[in-house]
């Protein structure tokens, strides 16, 4: 069996892992390189393996950096089946049609004809000579590591891998015993700081209803969104922030917030507490209403995607309220460097949109620890959990530094044989 690293290294997007039998080829995670531009070009490369020798594609979770390639492959000739978790079923079935743009009709193809959803922990064969399972990853909903076996060796892809105590997802499951891992490295560099997130939150809102502004809260649509939400109505419950109206201006978070619903019983929510989450939120779903939000000069709460300011209706939000010293702008999260959130966060004093530079004179903060993926320590401390001595790491989806980083703790603090492999390479298993 040999592994070839298609996208996802030297970078936190574009995840696409190759797997060669003699009989088959499998993909795992299939992903949109997003940030600067100079990685956004490489989705307008040719697929470095002809699309149509693939006979199966496994999802790792739902995010666009590891499943918005899809529509492209199918585009350019991939035939086979698509294997992801129930709710990564369901989460695809709402990101992937905007990811594709263009592709639209090839993205809606792969919905309805090419996914087979999976229980967690149920395992299946993609292929006849490889046999595969799920298990929880804890990073949004429907997020797995996958386990993949062939000819009596094993290699696990973690994926994004969540946080040991995170307020909406469950812990990562501990992996089951492996030959090969692949391992994430997002934050192989950095700790999460150590304070209260829904501190941080209701401080930030209370300075800025104080001054009479609005709140702007540019949040991922998965995972993100439904996290902020829930914490916003820990603080109105509590009687810690003001009641004042909390917006969702995003269908796709909206779509996604109902998707989460539906299966409460996969993160630490019961269907009470999401009904009254639901209850508490004003959703925006048209472009009227979305227009007519923009306008608004109350005091509010303003959720909207993207998190990382990118793209999406949160553009139009920042143009309007950017330029107000009373108002704030709050991210939740790591923001790519090239994005527009990684020049606020870092203190741009202007920002460009739509081809017009507008001042940022809001208050700009970010809650790194609200991320949705493990730090160092965290991915440490999971893997001593799960009991394993992989023969080999491989170490993936990191900027170069924090990649790097997760290569020696895991060498310094476990023994481990770790290496962190360059773009198209590829090794023997």
């Amino acid at each position: 069996m040999k592994l070839r690293f298609l996208g996802g290294v030297d970078t936190v997007t574009g995840s696409r892992h190759l797997l060669k039998t003699d009989l088959h080829r499998v993909l795992v995670d299939c992903g949109l390189y997003q940030g600067v531009k100079s990685l956004r070009r490489r989705n307008w490369a040719a697929f470095p393996e002809e699309p149509a020798s693939i006979d199966a594609v496994l999802l790792t979770h739902g995010h666009i950096d590891h499943s918005g390639y899809l529509p492209v492959l199918v585009k350019h000739g991939f035939k086979g089946r698509i294997r992801c978790t129930r709710s990564t079923f369901e989460l695809c079935r709402i990101l992937l049609p905007d990811a594709g743009h263009l592709q639209e009709e090839d993205a809606r193809y792969a919905n309805r004809k090419q996914f087979s959803r999976h229980h967690t922990a149920e395992s299946f064969s993609p292929v006849d000579d490889i046999t595969a399972s799920f298990s929880p990853a804890g990073h949004i909903l429907g997020s797995a590591c996958i386990r993949v076996c062939h000819g009596g060796k094993t290699i696990i892809f973690s994926g994004d891998v969540g946080r040991q105590k995170d307020p909406l997802m469950r812990a990562p499951t501990p992996l089951a015993d492996t030959d090969y891992l692949v391992l994430e490295s997002t934050y192989g560099d950095r700790r999460h700081k150590d304070t209260d997130p829904i501190e941080e939150l209701a401080t930030v809102i209370n300075a800025t209803l104080a001054r009479g502004g609005i709140v702007l809260i540019p949040a991922f649509a998965v995972g993100r969104a439904q996290l902020l939400l829930y914490l916003i109505h820990e603080l109105k419950k509590e009687k810690r922030i003001a009641d004042v109206p909390v917006y969702l201006n995003s269908p796709m978070a909206i779509s996604a917030t109902e998707v989460f619903h539906r299966h409460h019983n996969e993160h630490r929510l019961n269907a009470e507490q999401c009904r009254d989450i639901d209850a508490g939120t004003i959703y925006v779903r048209t472009v009227e209403e979305a227009i007519e939000l923009t306008g608004r000069r109350l005091p509010a709460i303003i959720i909207s995607a993207s998190g990382m300011a990118s793209g999406g209706r949160v553009l139009h939000h920042l143009k309007a309220l950017l330029p107000n010293h009373r108002n704030s702008v709050l991210f939740a999260g790591y923001q790519a460097p090239g994005t527009r959130g990684d020049a606020m966060v870092n203190g741009a004093d202007r920002i460009k949109i739509h081809g017009e530079y507008f001042p940022v004179k809001a208050s700009v903060h970010n809650l790194d620890s609200l991320s949705a993926h493990g730090d160092y320590e965290e991915l440490l401390a999971w893997l001593q959990q799960s009991h394993i001595t992989p023969i080999k790491v491989f170490v993936t989806h990191g900027e170069p530094r924090a990649a790097d980083a997760m290569r020696k703790h895991l060498k310094e603090r476990l023994g481990w044989d770790a290496e962190v492999p360059e773009l198209f390479s590829e090794v023997e298993l």
